[in-house]
Parts: structure tokens; sequence; C-alpha cells
């Protein structure tokens, strides 16, 4: 049980750090308020490295279902351990953005625009065009998993593949941390680039159930673009990652 608690543990400090630098940019009145996308990207970057340098060799470090849908699809993670993972990242990241919204409560207060207050839970597109988000989704995470599955992997054990600590060493941490904040930086501009289903999925059920003043709806109906574009990005970095480790 200690591998899924260091997963909802990780996936927690990621949504604090990383949808925390957004409400410092997009909220009123803080500190960091029109900071800009750089900020946006680095601080995501560096929650991402926190979480792995901090849970890593306990649980490998998922903190994301299309990593470890990645690692699995690659024959590096059990698939009885996946559901329970998934599981325990989502609430993880639900925690996560409820804190958010705790440490950033006054600020949602004094702020009008009702779209930056969804923004602080979870991404919304610049510029609506389903097909087109999905494939932002979709490359920006075959990007992120691809990189991941080729990070030198020491707590990797192939032999009793049900061994959880399949993922990410804290040695790996800022390598990956680099990783999104290069896809924040290049990739990011168009959907914000969830590139993790409980990054995106977690919070906006959050948000739909807070009793926030002046809140909008929770944009259901775009919900599942940062949820399936994850994962087919995902699911295609680990075949190719799988073909080529094969035939080399």
């Amino acid at each position: 049980m200690i591998e899924y608690f260091a997963e909802f543990i990780g996936t927690f400090i990621l949504i604090l750090l990383g949808n925390g630098v957004v409400a410092n940019v997009v909220l009123k009145n803080t500190k960091g308020e029109n900071g800009g996308w750089f900020l946006i990207s680095a601080g995501w970057g560096m929650a991402v490295f926190i979480a792995v340098f901090t849970i890593g060799p306990v649980s490998g470090a998922h903190i994301n279902p299309a990593v470890t849908l990645g690692l699995a699809f690659s024959g590096l993670f059990a698939w009885s351990q996946v559901v329970p993972f998934i599981i325990a990242q989502m609430l993880g990241a639900m925690a996560g953005g409820y804190l958010v919204y705790l440490f950033y409560h006054d600020h949602f207060i004094i702020t009008e625009s009702q779209d930056s207050k969804l923004c602080c839970f979870c991404t919304l597109p610049n510029i609506r065009n389903y097909k087109n988000n999905f494939i932002s989704e979709m490359v920006g995470t075959f990007v992120l998993v691809f990189a991941v599955l080729f990070v030198n992997l020491p707590s990797v054990e192939i032999e009793g593949i049900d061994n959880v600590k399949v993922g990410l060493g804290s040695l790996e941490a800022l390598p990956v941390g680099l990783v999104v904040f290069a896809i924040g930086m290049s990739l990011g501009g168009t959907t914000g680039y969830a590139i993790n289903p409980a990054r995106d999925l977690g919070p906006r059920i959050v948000h739909a159930i807070i009793p926030m003043k002046s809140k909008r709806d929770s944009d259901w109906g775009y919900s599942w673009i940062p949820v399936m574009g994850p994962i087919t990005g995902a699911v295609i970095a680990a075949l190719l990652y799988y073909f080529i480790i094969w035939n080399s």
C-alpha cells in the first residue's frame, strides 16, 4: 500500500505546485499576477521535479495515468498495478486542486474572470477545435512518455515485473522536469498542455463540486480531450519504444 500512498502524495505535490503557479499568475492581486507563460511552464517543470524527487524511490513516481499506461504497454509495468496507481493519482490530483483553492481563496473571491478561475483547476483551449486540441494533447504526451521511457531507470527491475518501482527514481527528477518545461514552452500554447489525465480531470471534478462565488460551468464538453489525447499519445510512445528496443 505504501506505493499507492506515494503516488497519491506525488500527484498531490504536482498539482499543488503546478496549479498553484497558474493561480499565482492568473488570479487578481497575487505577487505573481501577469507573470506570463514562462513562469507557468517553469513552475510546472519544477513541480514535476519536486514530485519525482520525493516519491520516485518509493513508487517510481508515475504521477500521471499516461505514464503508468505507457510503462504497461511497453512491458515495463504490471497491468495488475495500473488501476490502483491511477486511482491514487486521481485522488492526489483532487486533493492538490482543492488545497490550491483554499490557499488562494481570497484571490478567487476578487477575481472576476470565470475562465481564469477555471484555469486554476484544469485546462482550456485558446482556440476550441476538438480535432486540433486532441492532436495537441496527444503530441505533447507522446514527447513526455517517449522521453520518460528512454531516461536511465536504475529502479527498474524487469525480472519480477510486478515490482511497482518500475518508473522514475530520484536521479531522473531533473531531466523529466526539464522535459515538461520544454513541452510547455514549445507545445503548450494551444491547450495549456495537460499531458496528464489526472492533472486535468481530478481538479476539474473539484471545481464542479466546490461552492465557489461567480463560478462558470466546468466545461465537461471539452473534458474528454485532456484525458483521451494523453492516453493516445502515451500508447503511441510505448509502442514505438517497444519497437525500437526489440529491433535494436
